[in-house]
């Protein structure tokens, strides 16, 4: 019956006529099965490329200490810790379009949150990184964990907010990752079902012997649930908890109680922005427009000034706190941000991060993928800013006008954040050669509901009025992957 349908006037969250469950996982599979195309190769050299120059800037870091970066007595925490802090925000938005969106039922997650997922997992693994090089001596890195007595007098300060940062990223790349590769196994299977020779013995080992039985999904979505209700508070947990390295320090800039919504904020507000960044490439290169629509891309540029709007009444936020609360120390540290030696990245943050996003108010730029694209990376520079901003502005000014100094970059600081970029992407290019970069067994449900075909049927059965055909046709033209010619009629 036609009131058991979804809504006509909402939009199609998978485009394109006679889609069928086989021609679904034909083009999900396409880079997977076959050889590699020539925009890939170009990709993976230049990601390697970066992923070498971090091999050689962390080898050297190891080799010669952390004296190589440019840190001083007086600011003992720069481009370290800013890309720390940046790729655990960009972790974010995985967990939150995995589990948020699924326990609120937002079917529009099921074509981005593979992508997403596997973003995660990259970022945190990038983030751990700078921790180790940190170290100074990363063969011991191991007594960050709380160990017993028989490894000598050590003795874990479980007040420091950093041994809280162990518990927090690792439970958070745990779950995150079993979380993933959960979601991955039904189309491992779909794989391993249509592979042969060596690489159907390898997905045959990777889906842990799947059947497909109803008994099979039953328990596979229960398991989804139940890490959705686990990773959700992950959400706020993480960012929350890293923002306590700062909060409960007497630095002035730092010690403020809105840090950790602050944090939250701003780490959706990047994870987002990436995801925009990875999923238009992918989209382009793979040929996936059909599954990661226009409404997709629109959807995450509204959650992008969302965030980014509430990142800007934090800003704003932190300078009426600064001016209300009459301490001459916190009053200086916001007034050397906007006009000290170091105004021009505040001012950097402030376009990138509040100006810039609201032009996402406009539909047109909105619907604009090259825009998007563009405005995605300007985001995640401006939140690098950010986390530059806050270390290294409240460090440098000391409360002894003797102990000021300046930081300096030097080229290991840079390479190691470059480097951490290649790095990222040389995985994320290896993740979708071998994975499927789209959840198959997830957009499928979607074909009988939420495809354009579904409810183009239901405009040629004739059972809806003329306006809300039209109102339909209306929202499509902002699509590019829709054919207006096929409305003619």
């Amino acid at each position: 019956m036609a009131s058991h349908h979804e809504s006509i006037l909402r939009e199609p969250l998978i485009t394109g006529k006679d889609i069928t469950y086989r021609r679904i996982s034909d083009e999900v599979l396409l880079p997977v099965e076959n050889k590699p195309n020539k925009a890939w190769w170009i990709g993976f050299i230049v990601a390697v490329a970066g992923a070498l120059l971090w091999v050689v800037s962390i080898s050297y870091t190891f080799w010669n200490g952390i004296g190589a970066w440019g840190l001083n007595k007086t600011v003992g925490w720069a481009w370290d810790i800013t890309g720390f802090v940046w790729w655990v925000g960009i972790g974010h938005a995985g967990t939150l379009i995995s589990a948020v969106l699924l326990l609120f039922r937002q079917n529009w997650r099921n074509s981005i949150n593979r992508s997403a997922e596997a973003m995660t997992i990259f970022a945190v693994i990038c983030a751990a990184t700078y921790i180790v090089a940190h170290m100074g001596r990363p063969w011991l890195a191991h007594f960050v964990f709380p160990l017993p007595n028989q490894f000598g007098s050590l003795w874990v300060n479980f007040n420091s907010p950093l041994i809280w940062d162990v518990f927090a990223i690792s439970t958070y790349f745990s779950v995150s990752l079993l979380f993933w590769y959960i979601g991955l196994l039904p189309d491992i299977a779909t794989i391993r079902d249509r592979a042969t020779g060596v690489r159907r013995r390898v997905y045959s080992v990777l889906s842990f012997g799947w059947t497909g039985s109803v008994k099979t999904w039953q328990r596979f979505e229960a398991v989804c649930l139940i890490l959705s209700g686990l990773s959700t508070p992950l959400v706020l947990s993480v960012h929350t908890i890293v923002s306590f390295d700062f909060a409960t320090s007497v630095i002035p800039g730092w010690h403020t109680t809105i840090f950790p919504p602050y944090f939250v904020a701003g780490a959706i507000f990047s994870g987002f922005a990436m995801v925009q960044t990875l999923l238009l490439i992918t989209r382009k290169v793979l040929g996936l427009e059909n599954y990661i629509t226009m409404f997709h891309i629109e959807s995450m540029n509204k959650i992008i000034v969302l965030t980014g709007s509430i990142v800007g009444v934090a800003y704003l936020t932190e300078l009426f706190i600064a001016w209300y609360s009459g301490v001459e120390y916190e009053q200086y540290a916001f007034l050397n941000r906007i006009s000290g030696p170091y105004a021009w990245a505040y001012w950097c943050m402030m376009t990138c991060n509040v100006i810039t996003p609201q032009l996402f108010w406009f539909s047109k730029i909105r619907t604009n993928i090259a825009v998007s694209w563009i405005l995605s990376i300007i985001v995640n520079i401006g939140m690098w800013f950010e986390r530059f901003v806050i270390i290294v502005t409240s460090l440098h000014r000391d409360y002894i006008p003797s102990s000021w100094a300046m930081f300096y970059p030097t080229w290991v600081d840079i390479s190691l954040f470059i480097g951490s970029i290649g790095v990222f992407f040389t995985l994320f290019l290896l993740f979708i050669r071998v994975l499927p970069s789209v959840a198959m067994a997830e957009v499928k449900l979607l074909v009988k509901s939420s495809s354009e075909q579904s409810k183009k049927a239901l405009i040629e059965k004739g059972v809806l009025k003329p306006e809300e055909v039209e109102y339909y046709k209306e929202s499509l033209t902002k699509f590019d992957s829709v054919n207006q010619a096929d409305y003619a009629k």
